[in-house]
């Protein structure tokens, strides 16, 4: 079974990935591990994405898609893969069609982990960290016994720039925007499986895996 997995930052996706993979037996391929793989063997497109990534440019998708194809092309996906972090684009999603159709393969299921907004802020800036030993807390699934004050050494909690929620709101407004194209674009291929994200691990995880195999 072929499987893209989507969803906007703090919605479960790699909870879910992990816990996916186990259970269908295929291997969980995100963009970062592909990458980094390709780095290390230095492949000739590893060495290429290497050089723009030392710039901190962004890899063109020509390099990315190749990539793709290169780990997509494996023996161990041969009955089936769960794609993380691709694609992100339109253009990518189609690229992606057609180097499966090349390899004889093509996407069952695209499952997009719907969380409203408000609740994914609660996610993304609820971390707080320890000063002093680096400890970490949230204010929703982990919370500190007392507020501010760390359990490990006493010290202070602080929340990271990236955790504040005017930093977050920009975050998931961006990945929204890039989000609804390609759900237009595999709603429209009749890909598209929508799970509610909000309900415990152990519910949305049965909720994709009935959706899939029915």
């Amino acid at each position: 079974m072929n499987i893209i997995l989507m969803g906007l930052p703090g919605a479960g996706k790699g909870t879910q990935a992990a816990i996916i993979v186990e259970k269908l037996h295929i291997p969980h391929i995100s963009t970062g591990d592909m990458f980094r793989a390709a780095v290390k063997e230095e492949t000739p497109l590893g060495i290429e994405a290497k050089s723009y990534m030392d710039q901190g440019a962004l890899v063109p998708d020509r390099v990315t898609i190749g990539i793709v194809r290169d780990r997509l092309g494996k023996d161990d996906c041969e009955s089936g893969f769960l794609l993380d972090g691709f694609p992100r684009t339109v253009p990518q999603a189609e690229a992606l069609d057609e180097l499966l159709q090349d390899l004889g393969k093509e996407i069952d299921h695209v499952i997009y982990i719907e969380v409203p907004q408000q609740e994914l802020l609660s996610r993304l800036t609820g971390r707080r960290i320890c000063r002093n030993c680096g400890t970490t807390f949230h204010l929703q699934f982990a919370p500190p016994k007392e507020d501010g004050v760390c359990d490990r050494c006493g010290g202070p909690l602080y929340q990271r720039e990236d955790d504040q929620e005017e930093t977050v709101a920009k975050r998931l407004k961006i990945n929204q925007e890039q989000t609804e194209h390609l759900i237009r674009y595999y709603t429209a291929n009749e890909k598209l499986v929508r799970v509610d994200g909000e309900q415990p691990i152990e519910q949305v995880t049965t909720a994709i895996l009935s959706k899939i195999r029915r």
